[in-house]
């Protein structure tokens, strides 16, 4: 699975590092982010995708997990 770190970065970075990681073809990714708007962008786009989508949070980190 392929893991990608995005805490800090404001939107749209963290969707185009999801981007670039799903190019890869693999069927599932997990994307950290710290903000409320890059876990909203990033979960639409990864639906738009044909991803599932699950979400967790601790410590003000959310965990996002995409699978197809």
């Amino acid at each position: 699975m392929n893991i990608i770190d995005a805490r800090g970065l404001s939107c749209p970075e963290p969707v185009i590092l999801l981007r670039r990681a799903m190019a890869s073809g693999e069927a599932s990714y997990q994307i950290l982010v710290d903000n409320h708007a890059s876990r909203e962008n990033t979960t639409r786009y990864a639906q738009h995708q044909g991803y599932q989508v699950s979400v967790t949070e601790a410590g003000g980190v959310y965990t996002l997990t995409f699978t197809k």
